[in-house]
């Protein structure tokens, strides 16, 4: 295969700011084509990307759930996808969010509904979503674990707790969660500054 017909990986980071969250969160709604989105679809996307901020789920557990699955919930019970274990994910932080955005939806509806059919949307979908957003923000390192990666940064920022962490993502040891969530390289930036022998 030729290098120029090979796809690059991008390596995912954390949005580390309030300001990065808040920027996404106007891309998202905005979109990177010349005209705006519908206002049905900057609703959708904003809540989509508030709710992967706000629970840390993967984005193929998000795209199945449904309205009833979140309507006047505070903790809803899933089981992951990937890992096949149960979770409770705490909602009240964004319960109004849900509230305002369920309102008039039918309870068996997608919550994330697709455009095209009658499907969700597809974590392909939601990858192109969130991609013109980092796009139109002149950001290259915006994907699918944006969300789930920003969570666990600011989760671990806020609590120090990397166990309590690692629990929530399953992950086996809190060593990947701290390479996941791209916090040991700022551990050892911020820990050598002003270090002087």
């Amino acid at each position: 295969m030729a290098a120029s017909s090979r796809k690059t990986l991008i390596e995912v980071e954390p949005l580390r700011t309030l300001e990065e969250i808040q920027e996404m969160k106007l891309a998202v709604q905005r979109g990177n084509k010349a005209r705006p989105k519908r206002s049905d679809l900057a609703v959708r996307d904003r809540l989509l990307f508030t709710f992967g901020l706000n629970t840390g789920l993967r984005v193929s557990d998000i795209v199945k759930l449904t309205v009833s699955d979140v309507r006047g919930q505070d903790v809803m019970l899933i089981q992951e996808g990937k890992t096949k274990k149960p979770r409770q994910v705490v909602l009240t932080g964004i319960r109004e969010e849900i509230a305002n955005y369920t309102e008039g939806k039918d309870k068996d509806a997608w919550l994330f509904p697709s455009q095209k059919g009658h499907g969700p949307m597809t974590p392909t979908q939601v990858y192109r979503m969130l991609r013109d957003g980092g796009d139109w923000m002149g950001r290259h390192d915006i994907g699918t674990h944006t969300m789930r990666k920003t969570f666990g940064y600011h989760y671990y920022r806020r609590t120090k707790d990397i166990m309590k962490l690692a629990d929530i993502f399953n992950h086996s040891a809190p060593s990947i969660t701290k390479r996941y969530i791209g916090i040991t390289q700022d551990e050892i930036q911020e820990s050598l500054e002003g270090f002087k022998l």
